[in-house]
């Protein structure tokens, strides 16, 4: 067995096992025999995973350090929400505009505030985030801090899973074109990717209103899955908890993602039998991994469906 092979092994395990896991949790879900507790907290995690990949995409891939993560969730679950309260659109359009609207509003406020860098532009899109959720607070139509009621109940665990899997298909697939290759050269240098003919400000955008556009269909979900939504559900602290999941993913890692994401999600209700001790507890092991991993869970670094293979002996040359 070469060195190559017994790299790539462990890998390989950690993706049949990923793979058995999202067998057993479907089979569960068709038998009928899962609690609602636990369907609640899967429709979570779908959802977690879809901000989480979408914001990898602005932070991890591109470079950009943005903190609004949540003001686009806030558009999408709320224009959603409206048209379903008010027109009576099937889910799958009214999903699709909130996600649109959102896209939109991320060119708007892209094409001026990613002049900025770093720490400004941070700040910038922090801002951003709390217009947006002032802006919901003070409209009569959102109901305010009220929030909306009666939104229909119409996300099912099926479709959350969709577009996650949706989400994950075309950010991978988006990182292995020219224009993931683009993406890329501008987080690792900025100023030679213009040199090379790379329009900056075109791809920085296009990151920025991709990642809005899901974040806007995250929260779309959201608002059908839990029937009420307000301007609380969308603090500063909500577009935190995703840069927390990003970061101990591993930034650009969209495997890492998945995981950290489902770990903060499952972690929090797990602890909560401990619950005078569960926040300490959490953020304990997350200040103790970044001491001792700082580059995150998976660093860079991708599960690949090959090496489920492998461990098989299918493909990928000879296991020696």
């Amino acid at each position: 067995m070469t060195l190559e092979t017994k790299q790539k092994k462990p890998d390989g395990y950690l993706m049949l096992f990923l793979a058995l896991l999202i067998l057993s949790v479907n089979l569960l879900l068709i038998s009928g025999k899962m609690p609602a507790y636990y369907k609640g907290i899967l429709g979570f995690a779908g959802i977690n995973i879809i901000l989480a990949v979408s914001l990898n995409l602005i932070n991890g891939i591109t470079g950009q350090f943005s903190l609004g993560h949540a003001g686009f969730m806030a558009v999408g679950a709320y224009v959603s929400a409206l048209i379903s309260i008010y027109l009576k659109w099937p889910l799958i359009l009214a999903l699709l505009l909130g996600a649109v609207v959102a896209a939109l509003l991320g060119i708007i406020i892209g094409l001026p505030t990613l002049r900025l860098k770093g720490d400004y532009l941070a700040i910038a899109t922090l801002g951003m985030g709390e217009i947006i959720r002032v802006v919901l607070l003070n409209l009569e139509i959102t109901k305010g801090a009220r929030g909306l009621t009666a939104i229909p109940r119409s996300t099912s665990i099926y479709l959350v899973e969709l577009v996650a899997f949706i989400t994950v298909i075309f950010t991978v697939n988006l990182m292995r074109s020219t224009h993931g290759r683009a993406l890329l050269s501008i987080r690792e240098d900025e100023i030679a990717s213009e040199a090379m003919g790379i329009n900056t400000t075109f791809y920085k955008v296009f990151a920025f209103a991709t990642g809005a556009f899901f974040a806007g269909l995250a929260g779309g979900l959201f608002a059908h899955l839990m029937g009420y939504i307000a301007p609380k559900n969308f603090e500063f602290m909500r577009s935190i908890e995703i840069l927390v999941m990003v970061v101990l993913g591993g930034l650009g890692s969209i495997t890492g993602s998945i995981v950290a994401t489902i770990i903060l999600t499952i972690l929090p209700e797990a602890l909560r039998s401990f619950s005078q001790y569960r926040m300490v507890l959490y953020s304990g092991l997350l200040i103790i991994m970044m001491l001792f991993r700082p580059q995150g869970l998976m660093g860079t670094k991708e599960l690949q469906v090959r090496e489920v293979f492998r461990l098989f002996g299918f493909g990928g040359g000879k296991n020696v």
